[in-house]
């Protein structure tokens, strides 16, 4: 059965066909901003989720200076500033209770000089609705992709399963942002290659008490990140890889180790139980090729990202921004070539290689555990004594190593 996809959703029957020009993998912040960016061209275009909705916690919630300007280029900015945020113009860190400035983004030439925090999932609803208003977008729920289909060796479309029954899409060109645990990739023969994280992250969230404000990071014997979610906080414990086994030993120390890095949230923490802790395993790895012939990888798919500096979704990001621009008209001329799949990884292999080399040196430090009085780590003490580094800084976390506009 061939059926004509209109609408954003559309209940289809048992074993079902679609017939699309792009099919994208993967809901996440890469699959749709890229999905908005080919349908605003006029082009027919099927995300396929596999969940539900987009209501989970392991999801970064940092929206960096850079997509907040490229949101104000499509005209969705006020959209995007009316739902639950809060905004950071600097990123600081508490070490051993003294305050330094890690980023500055006040001077960057951008529509928001912020850093804005946002549930991942009002900011994937609001790239659902703005590309749901177009004619031409179709996002398939509690969809999930099985495998690739083939033919004459070149990849044509995916299979998988949805509410009703089998689903098999053909599209022109295949688009993976489907995440570092990608089956798409693993279908298509593509293997990452990886370097070993020297650390792990613990995730929980903690009561919140009315005008109770901490620190976003602290520092100094580990690392603490706070989120404020408004009801709750989220706290990410960053810990050596490999020394969680959620033993109730290990949650008493994590509990101990959290009252010495942040005192201020010592008293909440006691009562967490092994149950309440979610362990996040950082790795840092990303294809040698992105694409094979009628498929091409990005975001996490391509290059999964420790979460040092939340960039991970910046990255995703300027991917499907860089794909979008070669695609778009690749796709308006007719099927996409290895030439054009090529060209975005040439394009966007470099900022990734650079992010991922500058996250490797940031491990060490955001693990050590010094004793107080000790003397800062030297990359910490030329921040504080130039403080005009931190605007370098601001510009490589907010901006990202090579920026990508419309």
């Amino acid at each position: 059965m061939l059926a004509s996809l209109h609408g954003a959703m559309h209940a289809f029957p048992m074993d079902t066909e679609i017939e699309t020009d792009a099919v994208i993998v993967g809901g996440g912040p890469a699959g749709l901003m890229l999905g908005l960016l080919l349908v605003r061209r006029g082009l027919d275009v099927t995300v396929i989720e596999k969940h539900a909705d987009f209501l989970r916690d392991f999801r970064g919630d940092t929206i960096h200076p850079s997509t907040q300007q490229l949101l104000a280029e499509l005209g969705l900015l006020d959209e995007f500033l009316a739902r639950p945020h809060a905004d950071m113009s600097r990123v600081t860190l508490s070490w051993h209770g003294a305050e330094l400035t890690l980023a500055d983004f006040s001077r960057l030439p951008t529509a928001r000089r912020v850093m804005t925090f946002m549930p991942q999932w009002d900011f994937l609803d609001l790239l659902a609705d703005a590309a749901g208003r177009r004619p031409g977008f179709h996002l398939l729920r509690s969809t999930r992709v099985a495998g690739v289909t083939r033919e004459n060796g070149r990849i044509v479309g995916v299979t998988g399963t949805g509410p009703d029954g089998a689903v098999d899409v053909r599209a022109r060109v295949v688009v993976d942002a489907s995440g570092r645990d990608s089956e798409v990739r693993a279908a298509a023969g593509l293997t990452p290659v990886g370097v070993a994280a020297a650390m792990d992250v613990l995730w929980f969230r903690l009561p919140k008490h009315p005008g109770e404000t901490h620190p976003f990071i602290q520092a100094g014997e580990g690392m603490i990140i706070t989120i404020d979610r408004g009801e709750f906080l989220q706290i990410a414990h960053v810990i050596p890889a490999g020394t969680w086994t959620g033993s109730t030993d290990d949650v008493q120390r994590m509990i101990q180790r959290v009252r010495r890095i942040a005192p201020g949230l010592g008293a909440a923490a006691a009562d967490l139980t092994g149950e309440d802790v979610h362990l996040l395993r950082v790795r840092l790895e990303r294809l040698r090729r992105w694409w094979s012939d009628g498929l091409l990888c990005i975001g996490d798919a391509a290059h999964a990202m420790s979460p040092a500096g939340g960039v991970g979704i910046n990255l995703a990001i300027q991917d499907a921004v860089a794909a979008a621009r070669v695609l778009g008209p690749a796709l308006e001329r007719g099927t996409p070539r290895i030439r054009d799949l090529r060209r975005v990884q040439r394009r966007r292999t470099w900022p990734v290689v650079v992010t991922q080399g500058v996250q490797r040196i940031l491990q060490r430090p955001l693990l050590a555990s010094t004793p107080v009085g000790a003397p800062l780590p030297v990359p910490l003490r030329l921040l504080r004594d130039h403080p005009a580094l931190t605007r370098v800084t601001g510009r490589f976390v907010g901006l990202g190593a090579r920026p990508e506009r419309l």
